[in-house]
């Protein structure tokens, strides 16, 4: 977190109340994470930390949580390595927090299973941004009256809600998946390259980004990711979402 402006404040804001979201911060530096739960806290979060993934995994037998807000660059276990044994059982959403700013360093995050990722030194109105969109989005329950959708196959999304749908059973999307596929629902049948897809989500965006969540996307959407029948690669332009 950039300089102590989490810390500051004239006086320390009320409990958070009943029923707000539960975040978990795991950050093997002492210093930050007491920084970090202390100003989630004060922004109207409940937070518990961990020093560790061994703590973590503790915490998360005992526990439930709504968000894990998760360091990188751990001993022992790192934060990717913990991200991506957890996606194999958990769907909680995961923001990491690095001050590795490398491309490759956001890909191996993301491909992990992580919604989000955060580069240290940040703001802290940025970690808020963060958290409430992650939150907004892994919230939103099915609708009572569904909006607009398209249909692939046994899967419908909702682009009004970002809500993915397998028969009635919601399928979590990450933020980038949210993105990119709000994009294609857009505009179904347009073929667009890697270069247009970003653009078209903003943001902080590599072209290496967008082919980890077009592969995560097919995992999803399509019954045989390796034969797409839906998002489909046209070889040399780029990527277009077929619909039924």
């Amino acid at each position: 977190m950039s300089g102590e402006r989490a810390a500051a404040g004239s006086e320390r804001a009320a409990a958070p109340p009943a029923g707000a979201p539960h975040i978990l911060v795991v950050d093997d530096d002492d210093r930050l994470r007491k920084l970090l739960g202390r100003y989630l806290r004060d922004n109207g979060y409940h937070v518990s930390t961990a020093g560790s993934a061994a703590e973590a995994r503790t915490s998360l037998d005992g526990m439930s949580f709504d968000l894990i807000v998760l360091d990188v660059m751990m001993p022992g276990e790192s934060g990717v390595e913990f991200t991506r044994g957890l996606r194999r059982t958990a769907s909680v959403p995961i923001l990491l927090l690095t001050a590795m700013a490398e491309p490759e360093d956001r890909i191996a995050g993301l491909e992990s299973g992580a919604d989000d990722y955060l580069t240290k030194p940040f703001e802290p109105r940025e970690l808020l941004l963060r958290v409430a969109t992650i939150l907004r989005r892994t919230a939103q329950p099915p609708p009572a009256e569904p909006p607009e959708s398209i249909g692939m196959g046994e899967v419908r999304y909702f682009p009004e809600r970002d809500l993915l749908l397998q028969g009635e059973e919601p399928v979590r999307l990450t933020t980038a998946e949210a993105d990119l596929l709000r994009v294609f629902a857009a505009s179904p049948g347009e073929t667009m390259s890697r270069q247009v897809l970003c653009e078209r989500i903003g943001g902080d965006v590599s072209e290496r980004a967008v082919d980890v969540q077009i592969a995560r996307l097919r995992r999803k959407i399509e019954a045989n990711p390796q034969n797409p029948l839906y998002l489909q690669t046209v070889w040399g332009r780029g990527y277009v979402l077929r619909i039924d």
